[in-house]
């Protein structure tokens, strides 16, 4: 029974990469699948019709094709490995399959409009989700980039080919822009074909070389403490890279203390709030994400107390935002790479950046990057008991005041 199950999951992952493949294909090959144009045609922005009838049109020239497809690969599938290892599971794979195709028969004549689910307007209830397909998440593919976010259902598809995001044409802002990874990150978005800016607190140009051409980057001069002056930057923004930072080593005075704790987690805090702030259409909610550097000090030591204190703190921080934010959040978990902060660093900043971008691309949600093996089973146990217990014992609602006020 639990064997049958198995193979069940697999026969509806079988016929979603099938999907996923033959959608990548239209997109490859457009006049072999000018039913596809069609579909694109058929709705604006907000997911409403430009009108029904090319909506049917459509449903006919494209919906029907690809159920049909789906089919003949399920059927497949349960000629092949019902001779191999015998099991009702391999069957499942056909009503399935069968019931794309009704649904798509049915919208066709004008029927079941409302079970397309990707495809229903109104307003987003929360950003692209990770591993089935969503209403934002099928947005950017029809509104963003038509090149990539091509899973029907599933992401599975598009964690496995790196179209899970595009960055092509999108404006990414690194802070901390003149250090080691973040030069890396702002070369990395250029041959990724995306629009970086350099959010920076020296005012010298920001040089980095691509193909072997050397090019200036467009620069925003800041100061930690005055984030506030950069929201009209952040409104332009699709994407903000939260990477500044300040190591004190052992250093514990009040100062120390203080200095830590505003550039590792208050800058960036009140930064990322402000750019969350600016967040108020579907468009935005499906396009714009932050992704944030809180390091391996979150759960391994970097022989720096406050660098650890204060890059915990953030990553808590972030941990409790998460669960209401209206886009997506990444974490970059990142272990010891070479750089001013760390001169001892022993990973190429050049070499983390290319990871960082990606297993982005794949959605990875938390981007660890280290040579410590540990901290890829630590990290994922403590956000995942962190996120319950924030989830449990905190509420997005304001509490309501138990303060008896004093009579005037």
């Amino acid at each position: 029974m639990v064997l049958g199950m198995v193979w069940a999951v697999l026969a509806v992952v079988w016929v979603e990469l099938i999907r996923d493949g033959r959608h990548w294909l239209a997109h490859r090959f457009p006049k072999a699948f000018l039913g596809h144009y069609v579909h694109h045609r058929a709705y604006r922005q907000d997911w409403s019709w430009v009108s029904e009838k090319l909506y049917r049109e459509a449903e006919w020239r494209n919906d029907v094709p690809e159920a049909l497809t789906l089919v003949l690969a399920a059927v497949l599938l349960w000629g092949v490995m019902h001779g191999v290892a015998p099991s009702w599971g391999w069957s499942v794979g056909i009503p399935y399959a069968l019931s794309f195709l009704g649904m798509a028969l049915a919208r066709s004549r004008g029927w079941a409009t409302h079970s397309d689910f990707t495809h229903l307007p109104g307003a987003f209830g929360g950003p692209p989700t990770q591993w089935f397909v969503n209403r934002p998440y099928h947005w950017r593919h029809h509104f963003d980039n038509g090149q990539a976010y091509f899973g029907g259902t599933l992401t599975v598809f598009d964690r496995i080919m790196g179209t899970a995001l595009s960055l092509k044409d999108k404006t990414v802002a690194v802070t901390g822009a003149s250090g080691a990874l973040g030069r890396a990150l702002l070369t990395c978005l250029l041959e990724q074909g995306a629009k970086p800016l350099a959010l920076t607190s020296h005012d010298r140009p920001i040089l980095v070389t691509v193909g072997g051409e050397e090019r200036e980057i467009p620069r925003v001069v800041w100061q930690v403490g005055q984030e506030v002056d950069l929201l009209d930057t952040l409104r332009q923004v699709d994407i903000l890279i939260l990477n500044h930072g300040v190591n004190v080593y052992g250093c514990r005075t009040p100062e120390a203390i203080d200095t830590s704790t505003e550039v590792n987690a208050l800058s960036q805090w009140r930064m990322m709030e402000l750019f969350l702030s600016q967040i108020k259409t579907n468009a935005d909610i499906a396009r714009k994400e932050v992704w944030v550097n809180t390091s391996e000090a979150e759960v391994s030591p970097a022989l720096s107390p406050l660098y650890e204190l204060s890059k915990r703190y953030l990553g808590e921080l972030v941990t409790l935002r998460r669960l209401d934010a209206p886009c997506i959040i990444r974490k970059l978990i990142l272990g010891p790479f070479k750089s001013s902060l760390n001169p001892y660093g022993v990973m190429s900043p050049q070499w983390v950046a290319r990871q960082i971008i990606a297993l982005a691309k794949r959605d990875f949600r938390d981007i660890v990057i280290t040579i410590n093996p540990l901290t890829y089973v630590l990290f994922p146990l403590k956000e995942l008991s962190h996120s319950l217990y924030f989830r449990l014992f905190s509420r997005k609602e304001k509490p309501q005041s138990t303060i008896t006020p004093a009579p005037h």
